[in-house]
């Protein structure tokens, strides 16, 4: 498994530079009942949650989300602590623990990448700013997303809607929203 850490990094920029002053925060998101400004709130708690994971704490010392008033601010803090703690090449062999299990810091932060990839296509698709994206991260998760949530079953305690088919010459990041159970057609602006 190479080493995630130079695309969590980019995609995390990613969600930063999608912040801009004046942002629509009451716009709906693909993400059921969120708008812009849950889903930034959030979106600053996986900021703090992987660098506070990566310290060796629990990731549920921190709250669901974290609403500020500033959020490129905080993202480029929360960019910043991400960098401090993750350059260390032992962090990625350390034992984390992460909402779903204590695994190898390496697989911790896939996890986390494909956490700021999907939600980094929520918040561009809530922004009307798809085209921003850099392709890598979402390509870089795919196989590993559809080899850890399988398509069968859904629902329940999997907090997945059902695969979405989409066209074979799909872009990453509609396939990997789409095996997510987001429809990338129905949402996309």
């Amino acid at each position: 498994m190479t080493d995630p850490r130079p695309l969590l990094y980019r995609a995390a920029e990613q969600v930063g530079a999608l912040t801009t002053p004046g942002l629509p925060l009451d716009a709906p998101t693909p993400c059921a009942g969120w708008t812009v400004d849950d889903l930034l709130a959030h979106l600053v708690t996986v900021h703090r949650r992987v660098a506070h994971v990566g310290r060796g704490g629990h990731p549920f010392d921190l709250p669901h989300r974290s609403p500020v008033t500033d959020h490129a601010v905080a993202f480029a803090e929360g960019r910043r602590e991400i960098a401090e703690v993750w350059h260390d090449d032992a962090v990625l062999d350390r034992e984390l623990t992460v909402p779903w299990g204590t695994v190898p810091g390496r697989v911790a932060a896939w996890g986390y990448l494909r956490e700021f990839a999907t939600h980094g296509w929520d918040l561009a698709v809530a922004l009307g700013r798809v085209d921003a994206l850099d392709p890598k991260p979402a390509a870089a998760v795919l196989d590993s997303v559809r080899h850890a949530l399988p398509a069968e079953p859904r629902g329940g305690d999997i907090p997945f809607g059902p695969v979405v088919e989409v066209p074979d010459d799909a872009g990453p990041y509609e396939r990997l929203v789409a095996w997510l159970g987001r429809d990338p057609a129905a949402v996309r602006v």
